[in-house]
């Protein structure tokens, strides 16, 4: 793995947590986050990531080519939709925006989906300021629905970049093993945090396993 493209991943320690709020769910309560959830049903899938040699099937996540103003997504810190998408046009020939990250701002995204079968997903990032020297890092969370009802958060990733537009390695969803839907579904939002320097964010695809 190249380090341009390198995802540092939580590993054992976040499955387990993530095995952990499986093991002790059962029903869910009507929280806002699974209250505003689409359904699993019917997610258009497609082979985005073939030229980096990954032939797994993804879907978008809502929003997440940032064309229409990231539209259920919330910013802070001065995140916002700006021109210049990524390069690679993985979505639409014609897409034309990103998602920018000014230092100290975060991006939550739309609900989505998922389940015990949507283990991974992957996004397009590009680092605008500092050097190597700095290590700056892109944090991703992802936020949860508990049985009672409350959200909750976990770094699944931190995300490095030379400077120049690349794909993430797979990142774990890991809340994807809390299944409070029929069918084992749940739902869940993904925060892109740039903690001391600006980013730019595009094209978010989550990976459902099944359909390979």
């Amino acid at each position: 793995m190249s380090a341009r493209r390198l995802s540092l991943r939580l590993g054992a320690t976040a499955l387990l947590i993530g095995a952990a709020f499986a093991a002790s769910t059962a029903s869910a309560s009507a929280g806002i986050l699974v209250a505003s959830s689409p359904s699993c049903d019917d997610q258009a899938v497609s082979k985005v990531f073939t030229r980096w040699h990954d032939y797994a099937y993804y879907t978008p996540l809502p929003g997440g080519d940032f064309e229409s103003a990231a539209d259920g997504w919330s910013m802070t810190g001065g995140a916002t939709t700006a021109s210049g998408n990524s390069p690679f046009h993985v979505g639409r020939p014609d897409d034309a925006t990103s998602l920018s990250l000014p230092a100290g701002s975060s991006a939550t995204s739309a609900p989505i989906c998922v389940g015990i079968d949507h283990p991974t997903f992957r996004f397009f990032a590009k680092r605008r300021t500092g050097t190597w020297l700095s290590l700056p890092m892109l944090r991703v969370d992802v936020l949860f629905q508990d049985s009672q009802g409350a959200v909750n958060s976990l770094a699944v990733g931190f995300v490095l970049s030379d400077g120049s537009w690349q794909p993430t390695s797979p990142i774990p969803v890991v809340a994807n093993l809390l299944t409070l839907f029929p069918g084992e579904n749940t739902a869940v939002r993904f925060r892109f945090t740039a903690k001391d320097e600006a980013w730019s964010v595009d094209d978010v695809w989550v990976d459902p396993y099944h359909r390979r």
